[in-house]
């Protein structure tokens, strides 16, 4: 969710936000610095510097240094009770505050404090598609979208975690695909299917001949993280950083100014997929992440342990895994109804 305005302006809000000495950066020019240094993308760079100006603004421009956890309570509990969001967004805002202090100001805030103002999420069953279902909505799905979905599917992949894939972490050789820097900052290996091991060659030959292109047109540069661009300035035009879901359109990266080819918009995705759920007729909530759902439950399903499939999707606790047990457990799956006995 989109943090909510406070009508205000990057130039009266730069009045505050000064800097702590006259050779010092401001506040929140360290503050996305904080963010890329930790490889947070260009959209929640912005979602989180938008929070932090809310809070201070919600606190009549006072100083976060002069602020701790009372303030951050005070802002979450408007949030909640004033302007009504949910729960995921108030957690975002406590996240955003939370890097401020952590990363940026480097002040230890009281975290047994902090818990009280922390909202739970609702607990609710993730929607999860049949085999049969994931069948019809591959079908259904052509070109690239299908590729992804198909990527998705095969080895339990965010969103997010499949458009930024580089071509060096397919590894045909040993059919895994290596995930990396995702949700948690931790590295993973998942498997990559033997059914997509052509479909995917001959796709990368496609996007290295539009590489070649745009080397040859004075572009072929792809975004890497700072640090790693300044370790290796020449890396990004060399082929195994490229990204293998491309965007078709050379644009301008807003931190740089440089022009470049990113990866495709995740929207590209959630839209063919809820395109082709409606066509398969499936009548469920379906979206990208469904695919994820559908993969853990269907190894589960297939007598897989909870703890490989904990680490292929990567998630830290295997509380958070276990809610696929869950799923399996529901219904007619675990209990004979007496209607039927």
């Amino acid at each position: 969710m989109t943090p909510i305005s406070y009508s205000t302006t990057d130039r009266l809000f730069a009045t505050f936000v000064v800097a702590d000495g006259p050779n010092s950066p401001k506040l929140l020019d360290r503050y996305r610095d904080a963010l890329r240094v930790k490889h947070y993308s260009a959209r929640t760079e912005d979602t989180y510097v938008a929070w932090v100006k809310n809070f201070i603004l919600f606190h009549n421009k006072r100083h976060p240094l002069e602020m701790g956890v009372e303030e951050i309570g005070q802002f979450l509990t408007h949030l909640a009770s004033e302007k009504d969001v949910s729960a995921s967004t108030q957690n975002q805002a406590f996240s955003a505050i939370l890097f401020l202090y952590r990363h940026t100001l480097r002040v230890d805030l009281d975290e047994a404090a902090l818990a009280r103002f922390r909202p739970q999420r609702a607990k609710t069953v993730p929607t999860v598609l049949s085999k049969g279902e994931v069948r019809r909505l591959l079908d259904t799905l052509t070109g690239t979208p299908k590729l992804i979905a198909q990527v998705m599917y095969g080895g339990g992949l965010r969103v997010m975690e499949t458009m930024r894939l580089r071509v060096k972490d397919i590894d045909f050789e040993n059919h895994q695909i290596i995930v990396r820097d995702g949700k948690g900052e931790n590295d993973r290996f998942t498997i990559l299917p033997d059914s997509l091991i052509q479909p995917l060659r001959l796709h990368l030959e496609q996007v290295n001949l539009m590489h070649q292109q745009d080397l040859l047109q004075g572009f072929g540069t792809v975004y890497l993280p700072l640090a790693l661009e300044q370790k290796y300035p020449q890396a990004n035009k060399q082929w195994i950083w490229q990204y293998v879901f491309p965007a078709p359109e050379i644009s301008t990266d807003r931190r740089t100014g440089i022009r470049r080819r990113h990866h495709i918009h995740e929207t590209v995705v959630q839209k063919a997929i809820r395109a082709a759920a409606k066509h398969a007729k499936i009548d469920k909530h379906v979206t990208p992440h469904t695919l994820r759902h559908s993969f853990a439950t269907h190894l589960l399903q297939s007598g897989y342990d909870i703890r490989t499939i904990q680490e292929l999707l990567g998630h830290k606790d295997v509380k958070t895994t276990m809610i696929y047990t869950h799923v399996l457990q529901r219904g007619g799956l675990a209990v004979r109804s007496p209607l039927d006995s």
